[in-house]
């Protein structure tokens, strides 16, 4: 993986802005730490920070390409799981290739088909292609956002980047934030609404669209977009089905000139990830698969079960890597490395975030990321086969918000009085949720129940689940670590999107069409384990930490964070010694010691970005 920046203007000689390039791609670093480039010319320049997997020794970016007295120039973030074949195909057609890497067949696609060629890719990309000849930059998102890419348009300036950080870079932008803005931070943070960059001046390209930029101004298309059609397979079918696409999705994604490896947490989702890959590793001599898994300190000493964490991850972990015979890394941290890195993980994703699940993240990828380049990860499965209790609960279904955002009030109760009354966010979020559910694609002949399941979906995969992959990409490349999530696969979204409820909980069990396509893939007790999340710390020395970091922010008049709280009734929450664990703040993962910790960062992100609020 990669980092790609870059900038038009067709007003200024941009051969004199190299410094404010080099700049904006400096801040990259970290997302690709092998190589760096940069391309300028009068109007177009890009620059590029690389994570080499494919053909390390060639590839470098930007890439040039020429066909007759054209010159195409691209920036490219991403895998092409398809581009053997594509490659082939296009050498069929009297293209040749230079290098074995995956960016010159994304570009020489681009050069046969034009803009057709996003549908022939499989893969995860954010790419920018400059042409030289027809002055025209052209600019692609993968189907589900699993790369990110962000754009401003400024004064007759385009610039754009892969995260914030750099476009923010670039001195023609500010870091201001709106009321808008602030809704997105305090009542649906750390989710973010598509499309929304946060700042006032920053917008991201939505998944599954495309962007043109010429002289005439920006066009914006979508090329890709879910589709409800009838499902005609039975339930034997549907699972088979599911296993075949899931199985070619893996192998694909294990394809790799750098150390793979897959991060196990004993779940039905990582498990059989791990499975499939162990298959095709023996299969070709590829020799053990290494898996990696996190705990805390102490943490099998503090936790309790409780509805959406049923059981800790530990003797299932040991149950598949004694199964299978991988080569297996537990790494485990303590609460002061949690605490440190929320800085880190606040700067790597430019926003205030989901506190210790994104620090111990970033913490957890810095350590694979000694052993391996490339990680497979189960992300995505419980919103696209609707694992998450949220989908099987009637008072979630009927909420007439998102699942994930049930302590609305509470949280707009923490603003200043005078902040809420200029943000509006209950209005604001029940607007954004009321968006939401208008773009769902509807299926003439569906019964309430039915769309009521096929509206809960469509929020889980266009809503929830772009925060966890801004999560897994923003900690994953801050530690130069590639990780790729097979469950997002558009083929497999598609397939799933349309398969009826009834079906997808076969077996009247949460995923129950997955577990069925995994029978004699996995050990029938891990095949029904019922679902736990991502660890998170329980140790009661966590929730005292954040508490006492929030209380250095209260206690500080200079807090950027203060005049926009309400002061006292934080104050509070943080000096109680009631139970903080049931204080419903994001999700299934973010409760009371979240609450403070975002708190936190979002003081954090005030200061260190220096955040102009108007």
């Amino acid at each position: 993986m990669c980092g790609i920046t870059g900038w038009i203007d067709w007003t200024s000689d941009l051969t004199k802005e190299s410094i404010s390039l080099e700049k904006m791609t400096d801040t990259l670093a970290p997302r690709g730490p092998d190589a760096s480039g940069t391309w300028i010319s009068a109007h177009c320049a890009l620059g590029h920070r690389r994570l080499s997997v494919i053909d390390p020794e060639n590839g470098a970016q930007p890439m040039i390409r020429h066909t007759g007295d054209d010159k195409f120039v691209v920036v490219y973030n991403g895998e092409l799981y398809n581009a053997l074949e594509l490659r082939k195909e296009l050498e069929s057609r009297g293209r040749s290739f230079t290098t074995h890497c995956d960016t010159e067949v994304l570009l020489v696609a681009y050069m046969e088909w034009g803009k057709a060629c996003l549908e022939r890719f499989n893969g995860i990309f954010a790419f920018a292609i400059w042409d030289v000849a027809q002055q025209e930059l052209f600019l692609a998102r993968d189907r589900l956002g699993v790369k990110p890419l962000f754009y401003s348009t400024r004064d007759g300036l385009f610039i754009f980047g892969s995260e914030q950080k750099c476009i923010l870079a670039h001195p023609a932008v500010k870091p201001e934030v709106g009321a808008e803005g602030l809704a997105e931070i305090f009542i649906l943070g750390p989710a973010r609404t598509p499309g929304h960059g946060v700042y006032k001046q920053i917008s991201e390209l939505k998944p599954g669209h495309c962007m043109a930029v010429t002289r005439s101004g920006v066009k914006t298309i979508t090329y890709w977009k879910l589709e409800s059609s009838p499902h005609p397979q039975n339930v034997d079918e549907t699972a088979e089905h599911v296993r075949d696409l899931l199985k070619d999705t893996v192998e694909r994604q294990l394809v790799s000139d750098v150390p793979v490896c897959t991060l196990l947490s004993g779940g039905l989702d990582s498990s059989a990830l791990t499975t499939l890959a162990v298959r095709y590793y023996d299969a070709n001599g590829q020799g053990n698969v290494h898996t990696y898994s996190v705990d805390y300190t102490d943490n099998d000493k503090h936790f309790q079960a409780h509805a959406f964490q049923p059981n800790s991850d530990a003797p299932w972990i040991a149950r598949m890597t004694s199964h299978l015979g991988t080569i297996h890394h537990p790494i485990q941290f303590d609460t002061p490395e949690l605490i440190g890195a929320l800085q880190d993980a606040t700067f790597a994703r430019d926003l205030p975030g989901m506190a210790d699940v994104d620090a111990s993240l970033l913490l957890f990828c810095h350590e694979i990321k000694k052993g391996a380049t490339v990680a497979i990860s189960g992300e995505a499965a419980d919103e696209i086969f609707g694992g998450y209790p949220w989908f099987h609960r009637e008072e979630a279904l009927s909420s007439g918000t998102f699942p994930w955002s049930l302590a609305s009030a509470m949280r707009a109760d923490l603003l200043a009085p005078d902040v809420a009354a200029w943000m509006k966010p209950l209005d604001y979020i029940g607007d954004r949720y009321a968006q939401a559910i208008a773009e769902v694609p509807r299926l003439d002949g569906e019964d309430e129940q039915t769309q009521k399941m096929r509206r809960m979906s469509y929020l889980n995969i266009t809503r929830f689940m772009p925060t966890l992959l801004d999560r897994k990409d923003r900690m994953s490349m801050a530690a130069g670590l590639e990780v790729r999530v097979p469950f997002c696969d558009h083929r497999l979204v598609e397939y799933v999107w349309n398969i009826p409820w009834e079906i997808k909980t076969s077996g009247d069990r949460e995923k129950g069409i997955l577990r069925k396509a995994l029978k004699g893939i996995l050990p029938d007790d891990v095949l029904t384990r019922k679902k736990s999340p991502y660890p998170k710390t329980h140790n009661p020395n966590y929730l005292a930490a954040v508490k006492g970091l929030l209380l250095d922010v209260l206690n500080d008049p200079s807090s950027p964070l203060l005049p926009l709280i309400n002061v006292k009734k934080v104050r509070e929450l943080a000096e109680s010694d009631a139970a903080s664990s049931n204080i419903p703040w994001f999700g299934q993962l973010m409760s009371g010691p979240q609450l403070f910790a975002y708190l936190y960062q979002v003081n954090l992100w005030l200061k260190q970005y220096k955040v102009v609020i108007g």
